[in-house]
């Protein structure tokens, strides 16, 4: 089939182009880096990003080392202040560092949206006779999906730590405070401001808008907290989100952090062509019901439910708290694979 001429489409989050027989939404360029604890959790990043200046590439010159601690002047030439002070020099936990400092953690969160977004351009000029919840009674080995009907078209995405990132709680969880429910609860109702948007997530969420994909959230976040997610989405140029409508919490219904019972009420509603999350439960309970480490990743790469990764079903990277983080040496390695040195 001839390919179309591709079609540039402005959108607020930056420049998106559309091309082929279908057309696909690519990320070009973004106005600037689009930036969970132990449950799964939510953020905000700024309502506008100041625009890049070009300067001069820095110059060598002369380097003055100073004892550890001293407190810097702050760039504007005031006067300094205890919030300027050199850095402690503590480590973060690797998780930590990888996911919400790295480069590398930012790419494949951008490449991971890029390739939803594709995804879902493609299939929502299809209309698909399923959608991709897996429908009730079903089992993973021999997987059946909700029928879409005549419904409207939505992608469901889980909230922390994939489409916000929860900065101001895991920083304070990198000085080495242990997950507790009630500091949980607290950053739940008034952390907003203190997170930002996962890196490619908010144009994405555009995109999948201007398709006229409904955006839909579902998340372990409290259902007494609504409003403040509501605002937390918000805040992070994520679009608007109603409780009941385009938002679902844990306290929903009577099935705690499981998440299936919401996913089979979103799924009476719309025809769902897209999942993403960061957690294997963001897709599926029957991944997490009374599976080892070892039958849960097989779980995940057996065939026909390993087909849906990256059809369907789009997960983002999370070395930092959660379901994944299970498995003692003898479970995680197998016995014929374990190696040591000659003594």
């Amino acid at each position: 089939m001839k390919r179309s001429a591709p079609i540039a489409v402005t959108l607020a989050g930056g420049m998106w182009v559309l091309s082929g027989c279908v057309a696909a939404v690519i990320p070009v360029a973004a106005a600037g880096v689009i930036g969970k604890g132990a449950a799964e959790r939510g953020q905000s990043k700024p309502a506008s990003a100041p625009p890049a200046v070009a300067s001069d590439p820095p110059r060598p010159g002369k380097v003055t080392l100073l004892p550890q601690g001293s407190v810097l002047p702050p760039p504007t030439g005031g006067v300094a202040t205890a919030a300027d002070a050199a850095p402690s020099g503590v480590n973060a936990p690797a998780g930590i560092q990888y996911l919400y400092g790295s480069g590398e953690a930012a790419a494949v969160s951008v490449q991971a949206w890029r390739e939803l977004v594709r995804y879902v351009a493609t299939k929502a000029s299809a209309r698909p006779a399923d959608s991709v919840v897996l429908a009730a009674g079903t089992t993973l080995a021999a997987p059946t999906f909700a029928p879409c009907g005549d419904k409207p078209l939505a992608a469901v995405f889980d909230v922390d730590e994939t489409v916000l990132l929860n900065l101001g709680f895991e920083y304070d969880a990198a000085g080495g405070a242990a997950f507790d429910e009630a500091r949980w609860a607290a950053w739940e109702r008034t952390g907003i401001g203190k997170s930002a948007a996962v890196p490619g997530a908010a144009v994405a969420l555009e995109a999948l808008r201007t398709m006229g994909v409904t955006v839909v959230f579902n998340t372990n976040r409290s259902a007494a907290h609504a409003t403040a997610t509501e605002q937390a989405i918000a805040a992070a140029g994520l679009g608007l989100a109603k409780h009941g409508d385009t938002l679902f919490l844990k306290g929903d219904d009577g099935d705690g952090s499981f998440k299936d019972g919401r996913r089979a009420k979103i799924a009476g509603r719309y025809c769902v062509i897209a999942m993403g999350g960061d957690q294997l439960g963001d897709f599926s309970d029957l991944f997490n019901r009374g599976q080892t480490p070892g039958a849960r990743r097989a779980a995940a790469m057996a065939s026909p439910i390993s087909t849906k990764w990256g059809a369907g079903w789009f997960i983002l990277p999370n070395p930092a708290y959660g379901s994944a983080l299970r498995g003692t040496r003898d479970e995680i390695f197998p016995a014929d694979k374990r190696w040591s040195p000659a003594p």
